[in-house]
Formats: structure tokens, C-alpha cells, sequence
């Protein structure tokens, strides 16, 4: 099938369940209001792209390449980021719903998660490195053989990181996160005097 190129092009509240995206490289491109559940995205290119208040739930992704890509107000639940391109990949996330996504064992450095939702995320043996969780829900997100140092998790809430099994040198938490570390130890905080 011919790959096709796109740069600089506008897509407002297209279906996408009903017309397929066209595989090939997008550049520039924005997507507003589409609905792109359960669509094909395997071995598309998206750099320095846009997607804002789209339905990405259960898309496919093997070989997809995300560079400096961005989503903001995104419902991408059940996504296996796992399965992208992993050279140069790179994208941030603003006001979106994440829950039940993969990143298992992707490098995603200083990557911007805020104000989204990131239940039952698996961040096994992900390097998250200088990454930034600003205001997530974290609950039942996975940390396991995860590098999270220098990684911001001060606003974040509902996470559970054993510090024994994940690399957090420098890694940043609030006094009133410090439950999330200490959850395998079942014992009990008390913030009063």
C-alpha cells in the first residue's frame, strides 16, 4: 500500500471508525474532535502533531511513530504505547484519560503527564527519567524495574511506587505522597501532631 504525506492539515469531527485513516506520515497536522476508536495506526508517523478532545481508545499501534506529538483532552484508554516505534519517541499528555495503557519498557524521558488519568498504567521498566506527573491519578499504576529519577511526581495522587524495586535517585514526591511509598510496608500514617 503507497504511503502518503501530510503536512500542515486541519481534521475536525471526522469518524474515523467509518473512514480509515490513510496510512502514512503525518506533519503538523492537527485532529479536533475525531473518533478514532479502535482504528488502525500501526506503522503511521505522527511529528509534531495535535490531537485534542479525540476518542483514541483501543487503537493499534505496532511500528507507530509519535515525535513531539501532543494530546490534549484525549480519552486513550487500552493503548500499548509498547508496540510504537521507539526511536525518537516523544509526546505529552494534557487532560487526558490514560487508564489501563502500557508503556512497558519504553524510554520516554522527560515526558509532561498532567491532569490526566493514569489508572492501571504499567510503567514496567520504563525509563521515565526528568518526566513531570502534574495533578494525575495515579491509582493501581504499575512501577516495577522503572527508572523514575529525577522524575516529578510532588501534585500527584493515588500512586504506588516500591522504592526497593525502581530507580528514584533525585526523584521528587510530596510530604503528602509519601503513603504511595511506603503502601508494601502496610503501615499507618498519621498526619497529625
Amino acid at each position: 500500500m503507497e504511503q502518503i504525506f501530510i503536512e500542515n492539515k486541519i481534521y475536525d469531527k471526522i469518524d474515523f471508525k467509518e473512514t480509515s485513516l490513510k496510512k502514512g506520515e503525518y506533519e503538523n497536522c492537527s485532529f479536533n474532535n475525531c473518533d478514532f476508536s479502535n482504528a488502525e495506526f500501526s506503522s503511521n508517523k505522527f511529528i509534531e502533531c495535535e490531537f485534542t478532545n479525540c476518542n483514541l481508545s483501543l487503537i493499534k499501534l505496532i511500528g507507530t511513530t509519535f515525535c513531539d506529538t501532543a494530546f490534549i483532552g484525549c480519552k486513550m484508554i487500552g493503548l500499548l504505547f509498547d508496540n510504537c516505534n521507539k526511536f525518537a519517541l516523544s509526546f505529552s499528555f494534557d487532560n487526558c484519560i490514560l487508564n489501563n495503557s502500557s508503556f512497558y519498557q519504553t524510554k520516554i524521558r522527560k515526558t509532561t503527564f498532567k491532569n490526566s488519568k493514569l489508572q492501571e498504567t504499567d510503567f514496567t521498566e520504563c525509563d521515565l527519567t526528568g518526566s513531570v506527573f502534574n495533578q494525575c491519578d495515579m491509582a493501581g499504576a504499575k512501577f516495577e524495574n522503572t527508572i523514575i529519577e529525577k522524575t516529578d511526581f510532588r501534585t500527584s495522587f493515588h500512586y504506588s511506587i516500591d522504592l526497593e524495586k525502581n530507580r528514584i535517585k533525585k526523584a521528587k514526591f510530596s510530604l503528602t505522597g509519601i503513603k504511595g511509598l511506603l503502601d508494601k510496608y502496610d503501615i499507618e500514617i498519621d498526619n497529625t501532631n
